[in-house]
C-alpha cells in the first residue's frame, strides 16, 4: 500500500482527498498539510467521519513536511486562486513565491517519490518544481490538459449521446488559452470523429472546452471537482503501475518546458510521451503554446 501527501487544503486539494476517500485505490495513508493547521485538522476530522463508507481502509491525518520522507506521491495544490477575469498565466509570479517556500522545505526531507502538481499555471509550476527540487523530469508530473481532455470527452459524448469513455481524443499544449484539440487524431470507437460531427460543431466544442474554467469560475468562483477526479486517476495510474496514456504535463527536453501531451504513466512516473501525427494547423497551434510558455519561463529566468 502507499502514502500520499497533499499540500494545500483548499478546494482542489480537498476535492482530491475526497475523491481518494470515495474510490478504491492503493492509498492507505493520506496526509494533509496546510499553512492553516486548524483548517487542515478540521478537514481531517470531516474526512475521517466518512471512512466507515469508504471502499478501502484509509488512515488520514494532519501532518507536516517530515511526512514527505516516505511518501509515494506528494501532490502540491497550494497557491493563489484564479480570480474572475484573470488567466492562469497571470498567477505565475504569485505562485512561484509559494512554491519556493514549499519545495525548500521538502528538499530538507528524504522524499524520493513522485511530485504531482495541480497548482495553476500548471505547466510552468511543474517546471518550477523540477528546477527547485532537482528531481528527474519523469518524477515530476503536472495535471496538464487532463481536465480539458475530460471536458472534451464529456461534451462530445453529450452531443452524440455516447459514454465519454468511448471518446478517444486529447487536448494538447498549455493548460490555458493556447490549448487545442487534436481533432485529426480524435476517434469515436474506431472511426474518425469527422464522420459524426461537422467542422462547425468541432469548433464549437473546442471553444466550450477552452472557456469552461472561466465560465465555472464566473458562476461559482473556483473549479475543483473535475481536477480532483483527474488527480485520483493519475494516482491510480502510478500506484497500479498501469502504463496508461493520460494527457499530463510532460517534460520536453528540446524546449526545457512542460506542456500537456498524451503520455504513458506507470509506477516510475512518466515513461514517455506518445508520438502523434499532428496536422499542419495543429503543429502551428502547438508551437504557439510552446512560445507562450517559453516567454513566461524566460521572464521568470528559470
Amino acid at each position: 500500500m502507499s502514502k500520499v501527501v497533499i499540500i494545500g487544503c483548499g478546494f482542489v486539494g480537498m476535492s482530491y482527498a475526497y475523491s481518494l476517500l470515495n474510490q478504491k485505490t492503493k492509498v492507505d495513508e493520506l496526509v494533509l498539510i496546510d499553512i492553516d493547521k486548524k483548517k487542515a485538522m478540521g478537514e481531517v476530522m470531516d474526512l475521517n467521519h466518512g471512512i466507515a463508507f469508504s471502499p478501502t481502509k484509509l488512515y488520514i491525518k494532519c501532518g507536516d513536511y517530515s511526512d514527505c520522507n516516505n511518501a509515494d506521491i506528494t501532490c502540491i495544490c497550494a497557491g493563489k486562486n484564479q480570480e474572475v477575469g484573470e488567466t492562469r498565466l497571470d498567477l505565475v509570479k504569485k505562485n512561484y513565491i509559494v512554491f519556493k517556500s514549499i519545495i525548500n522545505e521538502i528538499n530538507k526531507t528524504n522524499f524520493k517519490g513522485i511530485y504531482l502538481i495541480a497548482t495553476n499555471p500548471v505547466d510552468i509550476m511543474t517546471l518550477i518544481t523540477k528546477k527547485l527540487s532537482k528531481f528527474p523530469s519523469n518524477r515530476v508530473i503536472g495535471s496538464g490538459t487532463m481536465l480539458d481532455t475530460s471536458r472534451l470527452r464529456y461534451l462530445v459524448g453529450k452531443r452524440l449521446s455516447l459514454n465519454p469513455k468511448n471518446i478517444h481524443a486529447y487536448v494538447i499544449g498549455e493548460h490555458g488559452d493556447s490549448e487545442f484539440v487534436s481533432w485529426s487524431n480524435a476517434m469515436i470507437g474506431v472511426n474518425n470523429i469527422e464522420k459524426f460531427l461537422s467542422s462547425k460543431e468541432l469548433n464549437e466544442i473546442s471553444e466550450e472546452v477552452k472557456n469552461a474554467a472561466y465560465e465555472i469560475i464566473d458562476k461559482k468562483g473556483v473549479t475543483c471537482y473535475g481536477i480532483g477526479m483527474c488527480l485520483t486517476r493519475i494516482t491510480n495510474a502510478i500506484l497500479d503501475n498501469e502504463a496508461s496514456i493520460l494527457s499530463v504535463s510532460t517534460y520536453s527536453t528540446k524546449h526545457d518546458l512542460y506542456y500537456g501531451m498524451p503520455s504513458i504513466i506507470n509506477r516510475n512516473g512518466i515513461v514517455s510521451s506518445v508520438d502523434i501525427d499532428l496536422s499542419e494547423e495543429e503543429i502551428k497551434k502547438l508551437n504557439n503554446s510552446i512560445e507562450i510558455l517559453s516567454k513566461i519561463k524566460n521572464d521568470l529566468d528559470i
